[in-house]
């Protein structure tokens, strides 16, 4: 394995409406976030109508109490006039070497089980050996590096036409997608949700709406816990669980953007070939 070198969010022209815009998505009273953030709710009034800047801390403090992801919290500070507080350090910098490495010894603890780590656009950064199995037959086009995990998987010309529940696997990448882009302004990300969802609709696809769409989901596939990824592979369905691990508290942009994605396998065969094709490394 190697690590490969190499985000909308509230609207608004200020530091008030963005921070308005992040409350009322957390759905909080100015009195509520004021009583959070060790402020006044009439202070907290005068900086939503733009009649009072707030602190360099006090944006920090509202930012932390909002939950707001990492690169809108330097969005916000730079509405407010100040300097970003988050650095942005590029995963192959030097600096980094420990968290690459601890990436590095995650990614290969899970063979043969396939693993990738992506970044808030889901490019992929680093994988270990079993991702290969899965993207056997990809158009070398797709998987220059970085490569993205989303138009591979769903390109024509990628994994889609040997995904078994394409419409329901679709349907899932595409809503999270959506969850992604209520949180960061990401024109590129913004960019490839339009393109992915011009790729023609999967054969099989419900006709009539979400509802009975998400009502027939992981159940139809003998699954009631949670949606499997099924794929082909020669003679065979292989079938996944996908699990997501982000970092805690994270204080770098780039380090708050990165997510681990692990394919669990999701029944005995799976297990079996697995093991017996990719085996433990030498």
């Amino acid at each position: 394995m190697t690590i490969m070198a190499g985000m909308g969010s509230p609207t608004g022209t200020g530091v008030g409406p963005l921070l308005r815009g992040w409350r009322e998505r957390r759905q909080l009273s100015q009195l509520q976030l004021a009583l959070r953030a060790d402020s006044s709710a009439r202070h907290l009034s005068f900086v939503e109508n733009g009649r009072s800047r707030p602190s360099q801390k006090l944006v920090l403090r509202l930012a932390e109490q909002l939950d707001v992801p990492v690169r809108e919290r330097n969005t916000l500070l730079l509405a407010a006039g100040y300097a970003p507080h988050y650095p942005e350090t590029p995963l192959d910098d030097p600096s980094m070497d420990a968290l690459r490495g601890g990436l590095e010894r995650l990614l290969a603890a899970h063979d043969p089980y396939p693993a990738v780590v992506v970044d808030g656009s889901f490019r992929v950064l680093a994988a270990n050996r079993s991702l290969g199995l899965l993207v056997d037959g990809v158009a070398p086009h797709l998987l220059e590096p970085p490569f993205n995990a989303i138009r591979v998987t769903l390109h024509p010309d990628g994994l889609a036409p040997r995904i078994v529940n394409l419409w329901q696997w679709r349907r899932h990448l595409l809503e999270r997608m959506e969850r992604q882009l209520e949180l960061v302004r990401a024109e590129p990300l913004r960019r490839l949700y339009e393109e992915v969802r011009s790729y023609p609709e999967p054969v099989g696809s419900p006709a009539d709406g979400r509802a009975e769409d998400r009502a027939a989901g992981p159940a139809a596939d003998g699954f009631p816990f949670a949606l499997p990824l099924r794929i082909r592979h020669e003679e065979r369905v292989l079938s996944f669980l996908s699990t997501i691990s982000t970092f805690n508290t994270p204080l770098d942009v780039t380090v708050s953007e990165l997510a681990m994605e692990t394919f669990l396998p999701a029944d005995a065969e799976t297990v079996r070939f697995l093991q017996s094709v990719v085996g433990p490394e030498r």
